[in-house]
């Protein structure tokens, strides 16, 4: 069982039609993104926090089952990927020491007979910049905030503590 998240709006298109494949040029796999279903709640929902944090509203999670022996892609979000199946990557998250930020990659679209349920999530599950960023404050650049909820306070102590050692 693995589990994707969506905006919440999206879930009655993906419950009548299945999830698509996504075709977003990146520097990783193209597919759709999905996480095993673990017996630790926050690892397989980890990225809600991230994606929240792109404005896009409540995200909902759609459960599926997808074969075992199915070729997936594995990795940690910031490294190289490799293939597996889809038991192996579920057993290498579960078994991991650390299994925040990796992700799973599905190279087909998710057909609509394989959707086991779809659920609205707490949407406070999971972390936001990075794995293990609690507790440390954000990069205050302009850059690393551009468009974000909050920026410009942290963006002037930013340059408060840049400008500081100058004086």
């Amino acid at each position: 069982m693995f589990v994707h998240l969506t905006p919440e709006k999206n879930v009655k298109a993906i419950l009548r039609n299945g999830i698509s494949r996504l075709r977003k040029p990146s520097n990783r796999p193209q597919g759709i993104f999905a996480m095993p279903v673990t017996r630790n709640f926050f690892v397989s929902h980890q990225w809600l926090r991230e994606l929240k944090r792109g404005g896009s509203g409540s995200i909902a999670a759609i459960y599926f089952r997808i074969p075992d022996d199915e070729i997936v892609w594995i990795g940690h979000y910031s490294q190289a990927h490799q293939h597996v199946t889809a038991a192996e990557a579920a057993a290498e998250i579960s078994n991991h020491k650390s299994p925040e930020g990796f992700e799973i990659i599905i190279v087909r679209r998710i057909e609509k007979a394989e959707i086991h349920r779809a659920k609205i999530l707490p949407q406070v599950i999971g972390w936001r910049y990075y794995p293990g960023a609690h507790g440390k404050k954000p990069c205050g650049c302009s850059f690393c905030q551009r468009g974000n909820y909050g920026a410009r306070q942290l963006r002037e102590e930013f340059e408060q503590t840049v400008k500081a050692p100058e004086q």
